[in-house]
């Protein structure tokens, strides 16, 4: 599905260039569930704001499928994220002049969806995260954890082929965590290609592959045979 080849990143500071992803070659197959971990400024983020289409600034070639992202414009890749990817950010990056139920939508609204078949998408979605109560309230009257699932909510609604997550559970309490990481997991099992950076072991056990990076370079590439009846329960 992906496949990043000598991809590499870096930022200039006056005459100082720090490298923050060196050469990296990754191939992601669709249906995989895969966990980045490694310490902080290890790369992390940046690896996922690439896979995101967040930032242009990289070299190397990406591949999604069978299109060369590396040879779009800045639109192109804009629209391609729009159809095939889903982003829930460490921050939120909930819109602040939206009500729940609109930031949610706003997926939606990229896509030629008649109106009343979005309206009950996002009726699902509030159903399933169980916010329907919190859906004409604005960001600022959320908690942080209310936040963040509004956040995870507007990145599954339209069904991403690609979901990128980013500490997903960091603000949440262990048993709304735990409920994510299920809903991560029936996504993953329904066709979903997960890709989440994470700190924590419990989530990591969720997926199927664990990825690390250490001072920008990949360091190790693990497969997982994980039993997943036990995945939850301690």
């Amino acid at each position: 599905m992906i496949e990043l080849k000598n991809v590499e990143r870096s930022y200039k500071t006056g005459h100082t260039e720090t490298w923050v992803l060196r050469r990296i070659g990754l191939t992601i197959r669709e249906g995989e569930f895969i966990t980045v971990m490694g310490p902080s400024g290890a790369g992390k983020s940046s690896l996922l704001n690439v896979l995101a289409l967040l930032d242009d600034s990289w070299l190397g070639e990406y591949w999604f499928g069978e299109t060369p992202v590396h040879t779009l414009n800045r639109k192109q890749r804009a629209d391609l994220a729009r159809q095939r990817i889903g982003m829930v950010f460490q921050s939120y990056h909930l819109l602040d002049d939206l009500t729940v139920a609109e930031n949610i939508d706003l997926p939606l609204s990229y896509k030629n969806l008649p109106s009343r078949e979005r309206a009950g998408m996002v009726a699902d979605i509030l159903d399933r995260f169980r916010i329907v109560a919190k859906k004409d309230l604005f960001p600022n009257q959320l908690s942080g954890g209310q936040q963040q699932l509004v956040g995870i909510a507007r990145a599954v609604v339209h069904a991403p082929a690609l979901l990128l997550a980013d500490e997903p559970t960091g603000n949440l309490h262990s048993t709304q965590a735990r409920e994510i990481m299920e809903l991560f997991r029936e996504l993953n099992r329904a066709g979903a290609t997960i890709v989440q950076v994470t700190h924590s072991e419990e989530n990591a056990r969720y997926g199927s592959r664990i990825l690390e990076l250490r001072d920008g370079w990949l360091t190790r590439d693990e497969s997982l045979h994980i039993n997943t009846q036990e995945v939850g329960t301690k």
